[in-house]
């Protein structure tokens, strides 16, 4: 079983380090740019039958709770497109891209593969953006047009590089705090990390344990 860890920063992903140092893990770097190089990169080079992605997250739900781990179902760069004075387009609204041209369904990256259909965790929806902001109005925007749960500054990337190169994937998040709210002292950092790690660990060893193969490789 060929299973690759990848994580924006060491420091997400450090309790799972130390249990487990000789396991195959890419730290991108923060951004999508970068998380696209790194992992296109290394794909390249090893046959992997899959590729973990484990981070923390926002969440623009109030009422959700901080330090919850999910998987992500579906996830879109959220930040591509037009906007005029206080409304926002999608490259797929504005015709200049097509929403169901693959990897695309409906303008979502959308996770398919049979491992993660059977994973009993919470799926949710998720956008990736290029820019974190405090502005309301622009959280309120992106919360009112996509209706997703969380936000992140990778996830898309993982989706759109794993469904290009059909290597099957999970996103697994941890949600660190409520999207807008800047004052760090007010983040559950620490339990996000702690319970995305414990979380991380099952989820490693079994895979490792169970040594699940997927009929859908290369699909």
């Amino acid at each position: 079983m060929q299973i690759l860890l990848a994580a924006a920063t060491e420091y997400e992903i450090e309790p799972f380090m130390r249990e487990h140092p000789s396991a195959d893990i890419l730290i991108t770097g923060i951004g999508v740019p970068s998380t696209i190089y790194h992992l296109t990169r290394r794909i390249h080079l090893i046959d992997y039958d899959i590729v973990i992605q484990a981070g923390i997250a926002g969440t623009f739900l109030p009422e959700f709770e901080l330090g919850k781990v999910v998987l992500v179902h579906a996830d879109t760069f959220a930040d591509i497109g037009v906007k005029s004075l206080d409304i926002f387009s999608t490259i797929f609204e504005t015709g200049l891209a097509d929403a169901d041209h693959l990897p695309y369904t409906e303008g979502w990256l959308i996770n398919l593969s049979p491992l993660f259909e059977s994973n009993s965790y919470e799926k949710v929806k998720s956008i990736t953006v290029n820019m974190i902001t405090d502005n309301k109005d622009d959280i309120a925007l992106m919360s009112l047009k996509y209706n997703a749960v969380l936000e992140t500054m990778e996830g898309a990337a993982l989706h759109y590089v794993c469904l290009q190169e059909e290597v099957p994937f999970m996103q697994i998040r941890a949600v660190s705090n409520y999207i807008g709210e800047r004052d760090k002292r007010k983040w559950a950092m620490k339990k996000a990390i702690e319970n995305l790690n414990k979380e991380l660990l099952i989820m490693y060893d079994r895979l490792l344990h169970e040594n699940v193969k997927f009929e859908n490789k290369k699909m």
